[in-house]
């Protein structure tokens, strides 16, 4: 029986400003580097649409949300259910699937900033046991305490910063015996304070033991390599270890600040051109943020949010849009057949109507991707098949299924069991229903990529270092903010929200595009070397509105607000 890799929670504590986020990644970097699954992990959590994104701006940002000043006893609840919510969502499966979890913040984090937020003794203490209910079966495999003189950034007062810091030395000293806990004292040169963490004879020998044991099953390949000791640490996400990066690689960083400029541009009503990139000035590309493209953004607020918001006309509306993935087919079919409902669904309407305009030798289907025609599961007519396949999944009740579903892949395993959708359609219609209130995943949970990401992930890098596609885009779905500083590049966010998993997948598939023309000598999987599609501009302006729980659509009001009080003055 072989050996299973165990999961390992290695955890950074340490008052603010003391370094926890940098060393953090940096560890993930070089474990990375180690051929080693490991995950960065923060408390709260910073991921737009998850709990602990929220609770981190309400925390930093009240105003936002109309508070002005929450009482701390309140503001540490908030911080405890994002707590729960990360552990049950992002960290338990992780450990589970043998990860290494590295995570900024720990419960510590509770008692220390609640003692010195002046939360009595015995609700701190409620909050505490609560925490530790769910952590009962998940000790770590190591702390590191820092402990930094003067904080690196001017949080708080130099006396506030003492008493955190010392808060944390009583932490120390209480749960020291219960796991290994290291301090690291932290001086101003990122370089010494990490070679200090690795120097700890436990990390290393974490990292030996599983290395074997992965070695020994067969996955996650090892390439023979100098020993540990003799390992230079690398600079922080200036290269990628174990994938190699291609001259593409930087591009591909290029290509999304280019084009979401491009997006602003055009949201701002700017004259064109809005570019001076000549590829973008040409070719069509899709936006760095799938949700901000046009048909996305018709589905979001004319399909999903312009009806009946119970799962099961929630589906029906997406899916019947979806399979089409056509502005004008939806239009017409409302056209004809007035609200388009689950229970007023009648296939052979739907099909006089569509049939009706094929014979007019109107286009139904969207060429942004390939329908399978199912002509064996039924129909020569591809539309009538894809309608008997809506009507068989209300009739399995999905909708309500899905709306039970605790994971985004559970969603995608169940709809991936339905003829005619494979692993690309599937993941792209569980993104789509996630827009609605039928699920709320966190889009930073789950990818699959399709078929032009996976040629671009080819292009961006000459080796993959034993890595798969989709561990590729949830890398640099974890790095895009390191990545941009390095590059220099001043990347202009969705409002604040970063690139999620399946932004990062579009945006290899676009890269891949744009690198027939950019780089036509790195060739991909496919070969291909012509860009089909030219940019033609829509006059129809798109105004912007995104799913409600995303927080978006109140920044966007205030952000034209602004703009159009610049221009009258």
């Amino acid at each position: 029986m072989k050996d299973r890799v165990p999961a390992q929670l290695l955890i950074f504590e340490g008052p603010d400003g003391s370094g926890k986020t940098t060393l953090s990644l940096r560890l993930v970097e070089w474990l990375t580097s180690q051929r080693q699954r490991a995950r960065y992990v923060s408390f709260p959590g910073r991921v737009d649409g998850s709990l602990g994104g929220l609770v981190y701006d309400i925390h930093h940002r009240p105003e936002q949300y109309g508070l002005h000043g929450l009482d701390p006893a309140a503001q540490q609840l908030l911080h405890v259910a994002a707590h729960i919510d990360t552990l049950q969502k992002t960290i338990i499966p992780a450990l589970e699937f043998g990860e290494i979890v590295v995570m900024d913040r720990f419960w510590w984090s509770t008692i220390a900033y609640g003692k010195v937020s002046g939360i009595d003794n015995e609700p701190l203490k409620l909050m505490i046991d609560l925490e530790l209910y769910y952590w009962s079966h998940f000790r770590p495999t190591a702390v590191f305490l820092l402990k930094r003189a003067k904080p690196g950034r001017n949080e708080h007062s130099p006396q506030i910063h003492g008493l955190i810091a010392e808060a944390y030395s009583n932490l120390e000293k209480s749960e020291c015996g219960k796991y290994p806990i290291h301090s690291v004292p932290i001086t101003d040169s990122v370089d010494e304070s990490f070679d200090r963490i690795l120097s700890v004879r436990q990390l290393r020998t974490l990292v030996k033991t599983r290395a074997r044991l992965t070695s020994h099953q067969g996955t996650l390949p090892l390439q023979s390599e100098p020993p540990l000791s003799s390992l230079k640490v690398p600079t922080i996400f200036a290269k990628l270890s174990p994938a190699i990066p291609s001259e593409v690689y930087d591009t591909y960083w290029r290509f999304a600040a280019k084009r979401q400029d491009v997006f602003f541009e055009r949201a701002h009503q700017a004259a064109p051109p809005w570019t001076d990139d000549p590829i973008l000035l040409h070719f069509k590309f899709t936006n760095a943020y799938r949700a901000s493209d046009r048909v996305s953004q018709y589905l979001i607020r004319n399909v999903i949010y312009a009806g009946d918001q119970s799962p099961e006309e929630l589906f029906f509306r997406i899916l019947l849009f979806k399979m089409f993935n056509k502005i004008e087919t939806w239009q017409l079919l409302e056209t004809e057949l007035g609200p388009l409902t689950a229970a007023a669904f009648d296939l052979h309407l739907l099909d006089e109507v569509l049939t009706s305009a094929m014979a007019r030798k109107q286009s139904i289907y969207s060429a942004a991707y390939i329908m399978p025609s199912g002509g064996k599961h039924g129909d020569a007519k591809k539309h009538r098949n894809h309608l008997s396949l809506l009507r068989n999944m209300l009739s399995d009740r999905v909708p309500l299924k899905i709306s039970h579903m605790k994971k985004m892949r559970d969603v995608f395993e169940l709809l991936l069991s339905y003829p005619m959708i494979g692993d690309f359609l599937a993941y792209q219609y569980a993104t789509d229903l996630n827009y609605s209130t039928v699920t709320s995943f966190s889009e930073l949970e789950f990818v699959v990529p399709g078929p032009g990401a996976r040629d671009g992930i080819r292009k961006c890098f000459k080796d993959l270092g034993g890595l798969n596609e989709a561990d590729m885009i949830r890398m640099v779905a974890d790095k895009q903010q390191v990545e941009f500083e390095r590059l220099g590049i001043e990347f202009k966010s969705l409002w604040g929200r970063p690139l999620q998993l399946i932004d990062c997948q579009n945006l290899f598939c676009e890269v891949d595009k744009y690198a027939r023309h950019a780089h036509p000598a790195v060739v991909g999987i496919t070969g291909r070397t012509r860009i089909k599609q030219v940019f033609r501009s829509s006059a129809i302006p798109i105004a912007y509105w995104y799913p409600p729980k995303w927080g978006l659509n109140e920044l966007i009001k205030q952000d034209h607000e602004v703009l159009h009080a610049s221009v009258r003055s």
